[in-house]
């Protein structure tokens, strides 16, 4: 079978999912309606500009090649998807991180195999961005840094490093999470080209100054502190900045407990420095975000790793909707949410990566397309110039 047929039997593979899933996703609904009576579709679809049956729409935009695990995604301004590679906590390492580039349908283009990885360690991208040249950023883990990829040309460098701050760190890849050792995840430039990063081990957030080097603390708060901390992060305009806390942390009430998640705020001052951190939304037990985008309209759109869903939340801080609305529903799915990671708006539809982290199945390794009937907020993406 030449190349030609082999794309085109992969697009079938995948055009045929997409179709299971609008099947399966209506029998979904039905099944909700009827145990449950659930009307968060249509709450949804009203406050996003989505029909309640547009809403229910989940779709495979794409399947994720070796080494699976997808985590980081961003949109470049013509419509190619980057997806980042990861990969499971406790697997045999087996090779360096991939970034695979997409066209706006879901085919694969490109890949970018990650250069300078400790072999001993495995994949270990995560979060991405881009700045106003087209220049990918990969958060990479293994070693603790910040990769600059050119997608043009695949000439790749150093932009940042992390170094560890507090004095709890068991280096085992099965317990990093469970203490105090640096895992950068999540990053976003400002808008005078500073790159600030979450540290969901650490309990912090990194500031990389514009041009690169060697990141700085720039913020950190007890109340952040969490087996799974600080996440997901954007900018919600010039002057601040949303994060997410994956679990919440000791200071949130004595165990045994069922942990929430949070989006906190954080202004920046004048002069740079943090300003008061607020909550702005309080998650159900056990939904564990991960990432987030922001609408246009303000509405956060969330990926819950444990909740399996995509929740949407308004620009005042309440839930109007999650899809799919359970667990149930989650299963009639042909490629269920499994630990959704990172969320990106392409057009008016939310593409969110399907990390499976903690089982690592392969079947689970795709990019979910789900309609979100509104568009993305642009992302602050400075032109950058590196230091010398």
């Amino acid at each position: 079978m030449d190349n030609q047929d082999e794309e085109g039997t992969t697009m079938c593979s995948v055009n045929g999912r997409r179709r299971r899933s609008a099947v399966l996703l209506a029998t979904a609904m039905a099944a909700t309606v009827a145990l449950w009576g659930g009307a968060t579709g249509a709450v949804a679809g009203a406050e996003t500009g989505a029909t309640e049956r547009e809403w229910l729409d989940i779709r495979v935009f794409a399947e994720v090649p070796d080494p699976g695990h997808p985590e980081g995604i961003t949109v470049a301004d013509d419509g190619t998807v980057y997806v980042g590679t990861q990969q499971h906590i406790t697997e045999i390492p087996k090779g360096p991180s991939k970034i695979f580039a997409y066209d706006p349908g879901g085919h694969l283009t490109r890949e970018y195999v990650i250069e300078g990885q400790d072999p001993n360690r495995g994949a270990g991208i995560v979060g991405l961005a881009q700045d106003g040249d087209g220049i990918v950023y990969a958060l990479d883990r293994y070693p603790q840094r910040v990769i600059a990829l050119d997608p043009r040309t695949g000439e790749q460098r150093d932009y940042a490093t992390f170094h560890q701050v507090k004095d709890l760190c068991v280096s085992l890849p099965a317990l990093v999470l469970v203490t105090q050792c640096v895992v950068p995840d999540g990053l976003t430039f400002g808008p005078d080209g500073s790159l600030y990063v979450t540290d969901v081990g650490q309990a912090l957030i990194w500031r990389v100054p514009p041009g690169g080097g060697k990141a700085e603390v720039w913020f950190s708060d007890p109340r952040i502190e969490s087996v799974l901390g600080a996440n997901g992060i954007a900018f919600v305009d010039e002057d601040t900045l949303m994060f997410a806390q994956t679990l919440t942390g000791p200071f949130d009430g004595p165990l045994p407990r069922v942990d929430t998640s949070k989006l906190y705020t954080l202004d920046i001052r004048p002069d740079g420095s943090p300003g008061a951190l607020e909550t702005f939304w309080q998650s159900k037990p056990l939904d564990g975000i991960d990432g987030f985008a922001i609408a246009e309209s303000g509405n956060i759109y969330i990926a819950m790793a444990l909740a399996k869903s995509v929740v949407v939340v308004s620009p005042q801080g309440r839930e109007i909707g999650r899809n799919p609305a359970n667990l149930l529903e989650n299963q009639l799915q042909e490629v269920p949410f499994d630990d959704p990671a990172s969320v990106a708006f392409l057009d008016d539809r939310v593409l969110v990566t399907n990390h499976s982290l903690f089982l690592g199945n392969p079947n689970s390794f795709v990019v979910h397309d789900v309609y979100a009937g509104e568009k993305g907020k642009p992302e602050y993406r400075p032109i950058i110039r590196a230091r010398s």
